[in-house]
């Protein structure tokens, strides 16, 4: 069955632009034009992606994919018209996983919306548990635990874990951590890896000021470690 997507829009021209392409991808698209719409039809029907604008009427976009990350790990892509770094970094900061700003190429939003679905559908590394320390990486399971707890990551943040504890103690600069998080490399949004990071030594730290685990490699980037 294709994957279905979930279209938050207000501006109606544009949001059928972007229906016509999905459905020329062969995706199943669905449209609503303001958040809370968007909210009750991520949670009641489950799709594969959520296309989510940020200035939607009734419910934000950020506050939708706020609200939604309490619930759901089902891949963002917030779509906006401020492009401004700081917000980008507020979007991810929420939980979002792709980030673009208007105006865009219809077909520069085929390729994230492709390469999101491509990761969230896979299943990689078949051979098993990898562990690092107290974490727990279960790439079949798409599960992380630290010490036996249960940690909630975003698609982008297991991405990141994933890759790192395939290679403990190996150094990543953060355009690789882009690309695995994202699929696409982009150096003018390095610092949204900053933001992937501090949102999981939040998660796995014992205190995310002072990381044992998910250290800093100084001006070169970060590395996975079993801990002190």
């Amino acid at each position: 069955m294709s994957a279905y997507v979930l279209v938050a829009e207000d501006d109606e021209r544009q949001a059928e632009v972007i229906r016509q392409y999905l459905v020329a991808d062969g995706y199943r698209a669905v449209v609503v034009h303001d958040g809370r719409a968007a909210l009750d039809a991520a949670l009641r029907t489950a799709p594969d992606l959520v296309v989510l604008d940020v200035m939607l009427p009734l419910v934000s976009g950020l506050q939708v994919c706020r609200q939604l990350r309490q619930e759901s790990s089902v891949p963002v892509l917030m779509l906006t018209a401020r492009t401004e770094e700081e917000d980008q970094l507020v979007g991810l900061e929420l939980g979002a996983d792709d980030y673009l700003g208007k105006p865009y190429s219809p077909r520069v939003l085929m390729a994230r919306v492709r390469g999101l679905l491509r990761r969230s559908a896979s299943v990689p590394h078949p051979a098993g548990l990898r562990r690092v320390g107290p974490l727990l990486v279960d790439p079949g399971r798409h599960e992380v635990s630290v010490a036996g707890r249960r940690v909630e990551c975003t698609r982008g943040e297991f991405a990141i874990l994933d890759a790192m504890s395939e290679q403990p103690e190996r150094v990543f600069t953060r355009n690789q951590l882009l690309a695995v998080a994202s699929g696409l490399d982009r150096s003018a949004t390095r610092r949204a890896i900053d933001v992937h990071i501090l949102n999981l030594r939040r998660k796995i730290e014992e205190d995310p000021r002072r990381p044992v685990l998910l250290v800093t490699v100084y001006g070169v980037g970060y590395k996975l470690t079993g801990g002190a």
